[in-house]
């Protein structure tokens, strides 16, 4: 078993899930379908390209000031 990131992200009336490391995504009516259906994506992704051994990428969060417009 490998760990992979999933990034989340609410567009319009859908969720859509994405895998940085591999690059696949995929989308669902809730986070759970979505993140079902990346697992899916992802596996058969990997099943035509096998995974080369990488390390994972570090991820973080930032802040900056965001103006917002009315």
């Amino acid at each position: 078993m490998t760990l992979f990131t999933a990034i989340v992200q609410k567009e319009e009336d859908m969720y859509v899930a994405t895998c940085p490391e591999i690059g696949t995504a995929s989308q669902g009516s809730t986070i759970e379908e979505a993140l079902a259906n990346l697992k899916e994506a992802t596996e058969l992704y990997l099943e035509e390209f096998p995974l080369e051994k990488k390390n994972h990428p570090i991820m973080a969060t930032f802040e900056v000031a965001a103006h917002v417009s009315a």
